[in-house]
């Protein structure tokens, strides 16, 4: 379901391009292919002789882009991100990408993820005489890039500026000499390296590569500095990985189900949680239907192991703006009625099995059962495509206390009784991980399952900050 529906959001998503002269561009459409990922902001930094040029702007990439800003951005490198932002996060100083200029060069940074220990940082840089202009996480690389002494190298002075981050980063990194790339010792979030031609990009979801008709080459590694110039593309560490540890709601929920992450495509996945859901719960029903648009690949996939036929039962409005991303409440549940209705003809006098990816707070899901019945369906059987979220993440994803959460201390039945639903089932743990594992391993990959566990892979401060305040609907 669309996030700003739901109230669970990603951060945000990241691109970069070196070596084509149309390289503000082709950022333009990369972030197109990201907006799924952040809708509230959207920037691009390019490189050309004479320095860096930013524009960026809140709102979706055609609103930021609506002009001749992108002719404007000369140069054949570039950054570029899509984001989402916190209550405290709003405002134009902090969409990215960030800028920095000083005498010694100028630095452009982007950023996915979440750095748990940046309120230490910070207050730490802050006795140094650093001085912040924004609220973002993503400036203490910088402040701690442009402090690292006795490091002549720049690609020393950034791996000794990430090895002192913890938590979930994918960052990219724009200079006057190249293009660094960088990913979190346990590879929290996604992050693919791409070939165009002679040009090398990268971004959050191969999704981006599809739309520019660029070739995928590989994930960037968990603990990995890539460094790329003229002189073309070197690789080193700046931290061994430690246990792979990708956020399994990307691929549950945030990433475009024509993405692969580490091989993986996003849409099989999906379907393959779909199937061990069928076997793990038998209900009599007429017919299936999914949540659009993360949990139709899940439906198809219950559909054909039960037998019960697949039909759309729900359908997304394509053209309500941005008008429900707003963290009023009664705006959010009024948009539940704009972004879906039911088919009637789909629903009426039939046992439905309706199925979606998660559930979060519940009242999406409550509103979703109550319209299936409102528009006749003799029974709603809710099947959800991953087990409760339980724990708060930490990482980058606005689940930010236990309390927001309806599984959070409650049985499923009791969670059940709350949205009205005639049953409810949820993926266990064990068919998660191998449906969203490699079909040739059927062991666990390397997730993160800190929201479905409770246990984190990295440490967590107890003044880590959390990446939203949002309050969530779903």
């Amino acid at each position: 379901m669309l996030a700003e529906l739901r109230g669970l959001n990603e951060e945000c998503g990241v691109f970069g391009i070196w070596g084509h002269e149309d390289a503000a561009q082709i950022s333009y459409y990369g972030l197109h292919a990201l907006q799924h990922r952040g809708q509230e902001g959207a920037g691009i930094v390019t490189k050309d002789s004479k320095g860096l040029h930013v524009h960026k702007g809140e709102g979706l990439v055609n609103e930021v882009f609506s002009g001749n800003e992108i002719n404007e951005l000369t140069g054949n490198a570039a950054i570029a991100q899509v984001r989402y932002s916190s209550e405290n996060g709003r405002g134009i100083e902090n969409v990215q990408p960030l800028v920095f200029r000083s005498t010694t060069g100028s630095l452009s940074v982007a950023h996915n993820g979440n750095i748990v220990n940046a309120a230490e940082l910070r207050e730490h840089l802050e006795r140094q005489g650093s001085i912040f202009q924004t609220n973002s996480d993503t400036e203490v690389l910088a402040h701690l890039i442009k402090r690292s002494n006795g490091t002549p190298r720049q690609r020393d002075r950034v791996k000794k500026a990430l090895s002192m981050l913890k938590g979930a980063f994918a960052f990219v990194i724009l200079t006057e000499d190249g293009l660094l790339i960088a990913q979190d010792p346990n590879g929290l979030r996604p992050l693919s390296l791409g070939k165009m031609g002679d040009a090398w990009v990268v971004a959050s979801e191969t999704c981006a590569f599809d739309i520019i008709g660029a070739e995928s080459v590989r994930s960037v590694e968990p603990g990995e500095l890539i460094i790329i110039n003229d002189q073309g593309l070197h690789s080193e560490r700046f931290a061994p990985a430690a246990d792979s540890a990708m956020c399994s709601m990307e691929y549950v929920y945030f990433a475009r189900p024509d993405s692969d992450i580490d091989g993986i495509n996003i849409h099989s996945a999906r379907k393959r949680c779909g199937k061990r859901l069928a076997r793990e719960v038998q209900i009599e029903a007429d017919v299936v239907t999914g949540v659009p648009d993360s949990s139709i690949s899940a439906a198809i996939g219950f559909s054909e192991e039960s037998g019960i036929p697949y039909e759309l039962g729900l359908i997304k409005s394509r053209y309500v703006g941005r008008t429900f991303i707003q963290p009023s409440q009664e705006l959010r549940e009024q948009g539940v009625k704009m972004k879906l209705s039911p088919v009637r003809q789909v629903v009426r006098g039939k046992r439905v099995v309706m199925v979606d990816d998660s559930i979060v707070r519940g009242t999406t899901s409550k509103r979703i059962v109550k319209m299936l019945k409102e528009a006749g369906a003799t029974e709603v059987h809710v099947v959800i495509a991953s087990p409760p979220l339980v724990s708060p993440c930490f990482y980058g994803v606005d689940i930010s206390t236990d309390s927001e959460l309806i599984a959070t201390n409650r049985s499923i039945e009791e969670v059940r009784e709350l949205i009205e639903a005639d049953s409810l089932t949820f993926l266990s743990p064990e068919g998660m991980l191998e449906s969203i594992g490699r079909p040739d391993n059927t062991k666990n990959c390397g997730q993160c399952l800190a929201c479905f566990t409770g246990e984190y892979p990295t440490e967590i401060y107890k003044d880590t900050v959390m990446p939203h305040e949002k309050e969530m609907s779903r």
